[in-house]
C-alpha cells in the first residue's frame, strides 16, 4: 500500500490542486483520501486501489466544492470580502528532459501555461475525466467507477475536454 500511495501522490496533489486552485486545501484533500483508503480498502486487492483511490479522491473534491459555495453564499451575506486565493502555479514546471535549448524551453513553458489555463477554465467533471483519463491511464470503465457516473458520461465529457483543448491549443503544433 506504500508504493501504491507514494507513486500515486503526486498526481492526485496536481489534480486536487487544479480542482480547488489552493495548494493548501489540495494537500488535505489528498492526505485525507489516502487515509480513507488505507482504513477501509487496504484489505482488497492492489489491482482495485486505483479506482477506488480516485473515487474517493472525486468525492473529496466535490465535498469541497460543496463546502465551498455554502461558505461563498454566507461571505456573500455577510458583505466580507473572500481570502485571497493562493497564486501558486496549479501545475508545477516539467523538467525540461528532452531539450536543453532556450528557445525549445520556452516553447514548452508557453504551452505548459497554456495548457493550465485551459484546465483550470473547464467544468470539473470535464478536467476531471481528462486528468484521470490522460494523466492517470484509466480506461473508460475504471474512470467511470471512480467518478460514479455511467461510462457514456465519461465518454462525452472526455469528447467535450478534448474538444475544448484542441481549440485552446490549436496554435501548438507538437
Amino acid at each position: 500500500m506504500e508504493a501504491f500511495l507514494a507513486e500515486i501522490e503526486r498526481r492526485a496533489f496536481r489534480m486536487a490542486q487544479l480542482a480547488t486552485g489552493n495548494r493548501d486545501d489540495a494537500l488535505d484533500i489528498v492526505q485525507d483520501t489516502m487515509i480513507k483508503l488505507v482504513q477501509k480498502y487496504s484489505n482488497h486487492p492492489p489491482s482495485s486501489w486505483k479506482p477506488l483511490f480516485y473515487s474517493i479522491l472525486e468525492s473529496r473534491i466535490m465535498d469541497w466544492h460543496r463546502r465551498q459555495s455554502v461558505r461563498n453564499r454566507f461571505r456573500s451575506w455577510l458583505d466580507r470580502p473572500s481570502d485571497d486565493e493562493d497564486t501558486e502555479d496549479q501545475l508545477e514546471q516539467q523538467p525540461a528532459d528532452i531539450s536543453s535549448f532556450p528557445d525549445i524551453q520556452l516553447q514548452d513553458a508557453e504551452f505548459m501555461e497554456h495548457l493550465n489555463q485551459a484546465l483550470s477554465e473547464m467544468p470539473l467533471r470535464q478536467q476531471q475525466v481528462f486528468l484521470l483519463r490522460i494523466w492517470e491511464g484509466l480506461d473508460i470503465s475504471d474512470t467511470a467507477k471512480a467518478m460514479q457516473c455511467s461510462q457514456s458520461s465519461v465518454k462525452t465529457h472526455y469528447s467535450r475536454a478534448l474538444e475544448k483543448l484542441r481549440i485552446a491549443l490549436k496554435d501548438f503544433k507538437p
